[in-house]
This record gives structure tokens, C-alpha cells and sequence, in this order.
């Protein structure tokens, strides 16, 4: 006789490791939001934060799959925030329900852009410079001023 028995069987929805997977890629550097699998005109709707949606599981024998939908920061490296988001993932649903995820596919359906103006607006408009004219640049090798008075020395 064994040492072990067996009082049941343990069953963990695909819902249910979507809620998970949702968490630890909405807690991940660089995630705006979670995105639908089918993008509406190319635009990525960033959905709600608790939504299950952008998250899909499939569990097949002792095997899970997880693709992910997401919408990432504008300005980030993509490839460093994607490989972040699979070992978060991984890390937390395994250590949630112990069963080894075989893959974790990362599927960047946007980019997000923060604030209105583009970074080039961002700065302050080019100013006038003032340029020189001739008497000026005479004035100035002359030890005067700008102004046309002489130039103290100390």
C-alpha cells in the first residue's frame, strides 16, 4: 500500500491563470495596458485593468500556453519589455499553481505615446539669434561694447 492517497483531482480554469498572467504583465516596466487580439481599424484599445481580455490560455495535459495582447510605452526598448513580461509570467503562474508553462508569446499590438506634443515639440520655439552687423563686429575687435562704449579691463 502506498504512503500517498489521492482524495481528488485539482482543476485550474484558463480564466483563472488569465487573471494571473493579467496581473503580473500589468505590474511589468513598460506596460500601458492589455490589448484585444483583433485591433478595430490598426488601433490597439487599451482595455481595462482587471479585464481578462489580451490574455489567452490554453492548458492541455500538464502543458500551458499563454499568449499575451499588450500595449507598450513609447520610447522603450520593445524586445527588453517583452522578454521581462514572459519570465514575470512564467515565474508567476508557476509559482501560483505549480505546473511548469511551456511557453509564454508576447504579442505587442501598439505603442503608446504619453502626453500631446511629439519630443521635438517638447522644446522651447528656436529664438532669433542676433547677428552682427558690420560696425559691430568692428566695435568688437576694437575692445567696444555692443552698445558702442569701450570695454573695461581689469
Amino acid at each position: 500500500m502506498s504512503d500517498r492517497h489521492v482524495h481528488g483531482r485539482i482543476e485550474v480554469s484558463p480564466s483563472a491563470v488569465a487573471t494571473i498572467a493579467n496581473h503580473a504583465v500589468l505590474s511589468s516596466y513598460g506596460v500601458v495596458g492589455m490589448s484585444s487580439k483583433s485591433l478595430v481599424n490598426g488601433l490597439a484599445q487599451v482595455l481595462r485593468p482587471d479585464s481578462k481580455r489580451g490574455v489567452e490560455v490554453h492548458i492541455d495535459q500538464d502543458e500551458i500556453v499563454i499568449d499575451l495582447y499588450v500595449v507598450i510605452e513609447y520610447g522603450v526598448r520593445v524586445a527588453t519589455v517583452a522578454r521581462n513580461i514572459i519570465s514575470g509570467v512564467k515565474f508567476s503562474v508557476e509559482k501560483a499553481i505549480g505546473v511548469p508553462v511551456s511557453s509564454v508569446n508576447v504579442h505587442v499590438q501598439g505603442l503608446h505615446v504619453t502626453g500631446k506634443l511629439h519630443e521635438d515639440e517638447d522644446a522651447d520655439p528656436p529664438t532669433k539669434q542676433k547677428t552682427q552687423t558690420g560696425r559691430q563686429r568692428a566695435g568688437a575687435r576694437k575692445g567696444r561694447t555692443p552698445s558702442g562704449g569701450k570695454s573695461r579691463e581689469r
